[in-house]
């Protein structure tokens, strides 16, 4: 099968990663409660911090629940170039300690450790080396903690970091994946979500030990003839797929040059909407989902400008790519006309999570990440007042974070992550104080995200 015989991938996950940079850089909300996402009426869980799940508030739940179930959590809008950054750290200790390794989003990896020369390893080396990995980490990000999970295969290696959060490690000694596997949830399987799951339930299979006892033919019966061939593998741990520290495809996407500059919205939306559905067959060609989506356009003027939403899990669901891609679309200025329009999915991974939400929930968790280091500065421009969670700076009392802000005020608490200081109220329109312009990481994704 080609599985490897001692537990040399790791799969590295940062605990509430968002939530836990928010904390770092707050001392006051440490320890406490803390959910960050879209914190508007329609807005969407992103992260909550662990203090926060404990009342029951999770990823994709919408910011009224989470508010009804945790009124006093801090509720924060994302700060994703301060996110970047951090992740930029803790990969290079990744990269320090093995040459391969496979970012699968800004807070989790794989780590090829027969990259760097290590082999017939045994489960108390490992355990070792993830100590240290996770020593490392806590170094360079500030504090973060990590959730580490090894095995022969990036199945197992995944599964196992999720067991012991937060700040774990789990190693999975060979020979024992079946057994490791057998008693849990079939939904822990990849590609099993609720619809998946149902047709499975409806044959009797709910645990992956009922799915190691149905043959290849029977589950293809049941769920297809890609979908059954791969769960069938996966059931047994017959996983070979590879860390790739450098996919040859970053990113899938569709665009067109018009011949006359577009002003008509509902064709703009009815364009991008086919492009969508491309982009998503290309997907499903290669057996790659993505996290994010992106819209381009080319003004008349020939400026060109991009707006992202990065979705809480992958997709290759071609309702969820075109609904974010026309919710992004219609947020962008299409004065004068528009002269290319583009839409790709990139954050790529062959981690197939095709009904891990429904379509409704992977579009709202989209909402809930819209970066803004990716919006246009004129659309950027277009954002007023300020929102919980901003950094701020004032001439007299130095930097702080937006506590809260409405009817014309705002209120900031001076801190940083290693300076305390007094909380005062301001009136938006004060010329003392400013937003804190963040620069984006130099790095290759930041890079490749600002080619496209």
């Amino acid at each position: 099968m080609g599985v490897r015989a001692d537990p040399s991938i790791l799969h590295v996950d940062l605990d509430a990663f968002f939530a836990a940079v928010e904390q770092r850089d707050k001392p006051s909300l440490r320890g406490k409660p803390v959910v960050v996402g879209g914190i508007g009426l329609r807005g969407v869980v992103s992260t909550a911090s662990y203090e926060a799940r404990k009342y029951g508030v999770r990823s994709a739940m919408s910011t009224a629940e989470a508010r009804s179930r945790c009124p006093h959590a801090a509720y924060l809008s994302p700060r994703f170039e301060v996110y970047r950054a951090t992740s930029q750290a803790v990969m290079a200790q990744m990269r320090a300690l093995s040459p391969l390794v496979e970012p699968l989003s800004l807070d989790e990896a794989f780590v090829d450790l027969s990259a760097a020369g290590l082999h017939d390893l045994t489960v108390e080396d490992v355990q070792a080396i993830a100590d240290d990995l996770k020593d490392a980490i806590k170094q360079a990000s500030g504090g973060l903690t990590a959730s580490v999970g090894a095995g022969t295969s990036k199945l197992i290696a995944k599964i196992a970091s999720d067991l012991d959060k937060p700040d774990g490690v789990v190693v999975v000694p060979p020979g024992t994946e079946a057994e490791f596997l057998a008693p849990m949830q079939v939904t822990v399987i990849p590609g099993v979500g609720p619809a998946t799951a149902q047709r499975l339930s409806m044959a009797g299979v709910r645990t992956v030990a009922d799915l190691q006892q149905l043959d290849a033919d029977e589950l293809i019966r049941q769920v297809g003839t890609a979908h059954g061939s791969s769960l069938h593998r996966m059931a047994v741990a017959a996983d070979d797929r590879p860390v790739v520290s450098d996919r040859e495809t970053k990113s899938v996407s569709i665009e067109d040059t018009f011949e006359t500059d577009i002003i008509d919205r509902a064709l703009l939306a009815a364009i991008s909407e086919r492009m969508a559905h491309r982009v998503a067959e290309r997907l499903q060609k290669a057996q790659l989902s993505g996290r994010t989506v992106t819209v381009k356009t080319r003004m008349h003027d020939f400026t060109t400008h991009t707006r992202s939403s990065t979705l809480a899990g992958p997709t290759d669901d071609p309702r969820v790519v075109a609904r974010v891609a026309r919710r992004l679309l219609e947020d962008s200025d299409i004065s004068g006309g528009i002269r290319l329009l583009g839409v790709g999915v990139s954050s790529l991974a062959d981690w197939i999570q095709d009904d891990l939400f429904t379509e409704s929930e992977a579009v709202e968790a989209a909402e809930a990440a819209v970066d803004l280091a990716d919006v246009p500065v004129r659309s950027r421009e277009r954002q007023t007042g300020y929102y919980p969670g901003q950094d701020v700076t004032h001439p007299a009392y130095g930097d702080g974070w937006v506590w809260g802000a409405g009817r014309g005020r705002v209120t900031v608490r001076f801190e940083t992550a290693a300076t305390t200081g007094p909380i005062r109220t301001f009136a938006v329109d004060d010329p003392e104080l400013s937003l804190v312009q963040h620069t984006p990481p130099d790095d290759e994704e930041s890079a490749a995200e600002a080619d496209r």
